[in-house]
């Protein structure tokens, strides 16, 4: 049974259940969005051929007016492109006619055979792939991150002084605050973001094997490395690399790949923490009138936003794993492989998108339990262990971690009072046990 195109009949969910929440991304990796960036590139190129004195543009066709194809760029403008390609079989030659049949509706018939000249398809598809990636990242993905960072950062701020039971190796452990929690998530993410700002947008521009062979033997007084430099550095904002094969190394694309994969991980690990707390009762959820937690029992309020956000950031992971081990590798001068693998890079950006989209529903939903916070502290006392055996430490007491071992380790439960009983023998000072009577589990946080 054939069916129509639909979000419910789509294979994929990106497309399908998802596709709302990733219209945004859509003028960027969907077929239109590639086909207009390749639009954007001929047309930039043939505007800068005349601009430096290459050939002579006709009067009336200004760059303006040219511009106007890619900005006024529509779908139906696409179709036509999709339907040459049919016949031409070859995606950028179906661009390159196009384009010339727009200036022919300029009356510009004489410049024709300056578009697209001395390129070959790969001097389009990688400058116009990094474009619409690095507009995507710095329009699309980048800002709804940012969002989560400063959410996260706000957060830390208002639970600064919440003391929570720290967990090493999921047994009580020191206490800390639940601020302090948070803000190591914002400090990694940041990091990790710095870093990968710092990745240059890599391009290959240099005619069929990135050599310049056709613009030299053309014009062999013309300087075509400046030429393409210009071109690529300044006029489109990316940075080209001056010895290529045919395509681009995509070494940088792989190193931008693995800095996307280290950013969801750590998402990965604060879904699965903010998941933990819940379970733990630190966090309740926001319930929404009609929703239903489970089919079967009515008092579930699930953390589904941070489930789902661990499985898409996943499936992301996995792409960008193949992306960044693939796209490096190509037989020779050229092969194929990197095309069809090439046109999924927004794949794994949708899934980390629906991931931040999760998170940050998720994140809205939290209610702070400052009674099972404080509960849990009272209830382990054994926790102020280190901090007595510190201070005896400071004070030349003798073998002090021996005497809390023996008090405290492998014990079901030890209180206040047995702390207390325990300072009381202890022979020091009476201003050293007031100072160790004076810490609790809930005000030996440390510092933050």
């Amino acid at each position: 049974m054939l069916m129509e195109l639909s979000a419910l009949t789509a294979i994929s969910p990106v497309d399908g259940r998802y596709r709302k929440q990733l219209d945004a991304l859509a003028p960027y990796f969907s077929e239109y969005g590639l086909i207009r960036y390749r639009v954007l590139v001929e047309v930039e190129y043939f505007i800068f051929l005349a601009q430096k004195k290459v050939f002579e543009m006709p009067e009336g066709v200004t760059a303006g007016r040219l511009r106007k194809i890619y900005t006024e760029f529509s779908v139906e403008d696409a179709q036509k492109i999709k339907a040459t390609e049919r016949i031409t079989n070859h995606d950028v030659k179906a661009v390159e006619y196009f384009l010339k049949e727009q200036l022919k509706e300029m009356d510009a018939d004489d410049v024709l055979e300056w578009v697209h000249f001395g390129l070959t398809s790969q001097d389009i598809n990688n400058t116009a792939v990094p474009l619409s990636w690095k507009e995507a990242m710095e329009e699309v993905y980048l800002p709804a991150l940012q969002n989560i960072i400063l959410t996260l950062e706000k957060l830390a701020e208002d639970w600064a002084g919440i003391p929570m039971l720290a967990k090493t190796h999921g047994q009580p452990a020191s206490p800390t605050t639940l601020g302090k929690e948070i803000m190591v998530f914002v400090e990694r993410l940041g990091g990790q973001v710095f870093l990968l700002s710092h990745i240059p947008h890599a391009a290959k521009f240099g005619g069929a094997t990135g050599n310049f062979n056709a613009h030299n033997v053309a014009f062999p007084e013309m300087n075509w490395q400046k030429f393409g430099n210009d071109f690529v550095n300044k006029k489109l904002g990316l940075e080209r690399m001056q010895y290529t094969t045919q395509i681009e190394h995509y070494d940088n694309f792989a190193a931008q790949f693995d800095a996307l994969k280290r950013i969801n991980t750590i998402l990965v690990d604060f879904a699965r923490d903010i998941w933990t707390y819940i379970s733990m009762e630190y966090f309740k959820q926001k319930t929404k009138k009609g929703e239903i937690g489970s089919s079967a029992m009515p008092h579930k309020v699930n953390p589904i936003d941070f489930e789902n956000a661990e499985g898409n950031l996943g499936i992301a992971n996995s792409l960008y794993e193949h992306l960044s081990a693939k796209l490096p590798i190509s037989r020779l001068q050229r092969d194929l492989t990197d095309s069809t693998v090439l046109r999924n890079i927004g794949v794994p950006v949708a899934h980390s998108l629906l991931a931040l989209h999760s998170l940050e529903k998720g994140i809205g939903k939290l209610l702070l339990n400052k009674d099972k916070l404080k509960e849990d502290l009272e209830d382990n006392w054994a926790v102020v262990a280190e901090a007595i055996q510190t201070i005896l430490r400071r004070e030349n007491y003798p073998k002090p971690y021996e005497a809390l071992k023996d008090l405290t380790r492998g014990k079901s439960s030890i209180t206040k009072q047995d702390i207390h009983e325990f300072i009381k023998g202890l022979k020091v000072s009476g201003k050293v046990k007031k100072e160790l009577r004076a810490i609790t589990p809930h005000n030996y946080t440390g510092i933050f």
